[in-house]
């Protein structure tokens, strides 16, 4: 089989799933398990339906036998170029079963894909790791979701759509950092849009289900500028809609907003560059509510409005407090603002 790259993206493995003749051996490995499982359904599509039970077999690390997996490999394909044989939940084996696989990966068989899955956990077994690397094989390592609007963006530019930056930012304050979430409700605009669409917040509103009006993206926007109509508005409508408005993500963002905010009133570089790099964020593009921010309060309200998030933030957990959390973040607006 060809020969492939040892370290690739998520979107750039699974579009090489879909398009090429894959590698002998795949190596699965990292702390986000959605890739990991995503990555592993990708390969046992990769048998049509009726060939399955003779050409895919999918075993679990702690309940089989490493010979097994290795005899199975080892087999030619029923009437097929290739057969795929998953192993799960190779995190829960130690290093020295790991390793039994080694010399077959070092003589693979070119009519098996083979694809090794430690969901959560980096592989055990150094030397297998760099046994597929040095073989031809792939090893992907499924890092942990670190900014949600980057894998958003991407899922978006996967499915061959496009995203205004408004709406990128409904859609991670939405869905937070669940990729699983995050993929289900980009699916549904693939269905509802055509290639090449653009997705804007009426868009979301429409097909989602998410207000474009009362977000947590307009929360901060109307903090930012001190309206506080329409931040009692908001909090009125996340306590009448509490499953699509969890209050642990509006005292999270209102946390980030602020803490940022703090951050940049003492950037001695005041350019839009340098405030981006102040929140450690690349580029030079400042969104407008940091501005008006900026504008509307100083470093001492700040220092006192982050002490006022910490307060709700316990009280919302039930620390001395039995109250709605969401009277707790409609508290904690008027105390801010005022």
């Amino acid at each position: 089989m060809a020969q492939a790259a040892k370290q690739l993206s998520f979107a750039a493995l699974r579009r090489q799933i879909k398009t090429e003749r894959p590698a002998n051996v795949y190596l699965l490995h990292g702390e986000e398990g959605y890739y990991i499982d995503a990555l592993a359904e990708a390969f046992e599509a990769l048998v049509p339906e009726a060939d399955r039970d003779f050409n895919l077999y999918t075993f679990y690390a702690p309940e089989t036998d490493i010979n097994t997996v290795v005899d199975t490999c080892r087999r030619y394909p029923m009437m097929a170029d290739f057969q795929v044989v998953v192993v799960k939940e190779c995190q829960a084996v130690g290093a020295n079963e790991l390793n039994k696989l080694v010399p077959y990966v070092g003589a693979s068989s070119n009519t098996t894909v083979l694809v090794l899955c430690s969901r959560g956990a980096k592989c055990k077994s150094k030397e297998l790791e760099k046994a597929v690397a040095a073989n031809g094989g792939v090893v992907f390592e499924s890092v942990k979701l670190r900014n949600v609007s980057e894998a958003i963006a991407g899922f978006v530019k996967e499915k061959e759509l496009n995203i205004e930056p408004k709406g990128l930012a409904m859609l991670a304050d939405y869905v937070g950092s669940d990729l699983s979430r995050i993929y289900n409700e980009i699916d549904k605009l693939t269905v509802a849009l055509p290639q090449g669409a653009m997705v804007t917040p009426e868009v979301i509103e429409k097909h989602i289900g998410m207000s474009k009006d009362f977000n947590n993206f307009e929360l901060v926007k109307a903090m930012s500028e001190r309206d506080a109509l329409m931040a009692y508005r908001i909090a009125d409508y996340f306590k009448s809609n509490p499953k699509n408005n969890p209050f642990v993500l509006t005292i999270s963002m209102l946390w980030t907003y602020y803490s940022n905010l703090l951050l940049l009133l003492y950037s001695k570089d005041k350019s839009e560059a340098g405030l981006c790099a102040q929140m450690g964020r690349k580029g030079n593009w400042l969104s407008p509510d940091y501005k008006s921010g900026m504008r509307m309060y100083n470093a001492w309200q700040l220092i006192e409005i982050l002490r006022l998030i910490r307060r709700a933030d316990c009280a919302t957990k039930g620390i001395d407090s039995r109250r709605d959390p969401y009277d707790i973040v409609r508290d904690l607006l008027f105390n801010i603002l005022n």
